[in-house]
């Protein structure tokens, strides 16, 4: 047995007592300890930076300018807070004054409702800002990719779902769109097939995919996060306030799933399928290892592609499960036996 920190020990009863497949998964496990610690960071494919936000200006004025920087600001600290509302907190409106010395580049958009300024701040000083709030910040959640049809059942682009994406942005959360020319034959509100979300969280590495489908008396959507999924409905004719009121409603549920506060020190065991190489393991531990909930991890054993760990854990296992999945590179799986959560590797 291998354990987190690399230790060799007696070989769990559930390994393949076939010493090929002994050596074979020997080797698989040793080469991926010895990965963990080099495999560079995967971005997503055009996935908006989290200290970059576009906000609604009536003028190009230096006085409008400085409002419109505070105002992406404040947006840009609560999703790098993990969503918290940092109102109230110690420094907060002073640094919402100093948000022009921090903007790293800005620019002028044209929006369907008139004039849009798109501001980049400086990752650094807004992490610090947050931190002498006395809250800890982070890289932001998981995108949201957001995969929405017209009534013409075409894949909405980055203009058209503009209210959308700024009311999601307004919750702390940031988005990836789909490629309207990549989509065509995606995953749709009626049909999300679990192969189909697999492909999608390799392509774009999030587990959190916003479905939707505008109609010309109402709208569906489905949130499927990590493989569950969340479907709701409005009526009326399709407006902006219609993509406002689902970005607000996909922050909510979301907020429910991921806003969980973890407490105490929970024991289990958790499988995942599909490791199919060192690489994989590697890639996994780290994975397991930079949740901030997952307080220890100790390889049990292995079987075929599926690999059995011992986790301890600040959440039930369930929701710490569905936290991992949110992030693209692990999805939900059948249930195994032995195990409190079954989880299946995205690579």
């Amino acid at each position: 047995m291998i354990d987190a920190g690399g230790r060799i020990g007696q070989t769990a009863e559930r390994f393949p007592r076939r010493p090929s497949e002994l050596m074979r998964l020997s080797r698989l496990l040793f080469v991926g300890l010895l990965l963990a610690l080099l495999i560079p960071a995967v971005h997503a494919q055009g996935q908006v930076s989290p200290y970059t936000v576009t906000v609604p200006v009536t003028d190009t004025s230096e006085a409008r300018r400085d409002d419109a920087f505070s105002v992406a600001l404040s947006q840009v600290l609560a999703r790098t807070a993990g969503g918290q509302d940092l109102r109230g907190k110690p420094g907060y409106d002073d640094a919402l004054k100093s948000a022009p010395g921090i903007v790293q580049q800005y620019q002028y958009q044209r929006a369907a409702g008139g004039l849009a300024l798109q501001v980049s701040f400086d990752p650094g000083a807004v992490q610090r800002a947050v931190s002498q709030m006395g809250v800890a910040g982070s890289s932001g959640k998981p995108p949201v990719l957001l995969l929405v049809r017209d009534t013409a059942g075409n894949v909405m682009d980055k203009d058209a779902l503009a209210p959308l994406a700024q009311a999601v942005a307004q919750r702390g959360y940031s988005v990836v769109l789909a490629d309207p020319a990549k989509a065509t034959d995606g995953p749709s509100v009626a049909a999300a097939e679990p192969d189909q979300i697999f492909a999608l969280a390799r392509q774009y590495k999030t587990g959190l995919v916003l479905l939707g489908q505008l109609r010309t008396d109402g709208a569906d959507w489905n949130l499927v996060s990590g493989g569950p999924q969340q479907k709701w409905n409005s009526t009326g004719a399709p407006t902006q306030q219609t993509l406002i009121d689902a970005g607000n409603a996909l922050s909510d549920r979301l907020g429910k799933q991921l806003n969980v506060i973890g407490s105490g020190n929970i024991a289990g065991k958790l499988w995942v399928s599909g490791v199919a190489s060192a690489l994989d393991y590697a890639n996994l531990l780290a994975t397991l290892r930079a949740d901030p909930m997952v307080r220890d991890v100790v390889t049990l054993s292995a079987q075929n592609d599926g690999i059995l760990f011992a986790v301890k854990t600040g959440l039930p296992l369930n929701v710490m499960a569905g936290n991992l999945t949110a992030g693209g590179r692990l999805l939900e799986a059948d249930a195994h036996a032995g195990a409190d959560a079954s989880l299946r590797w995205v690579h």
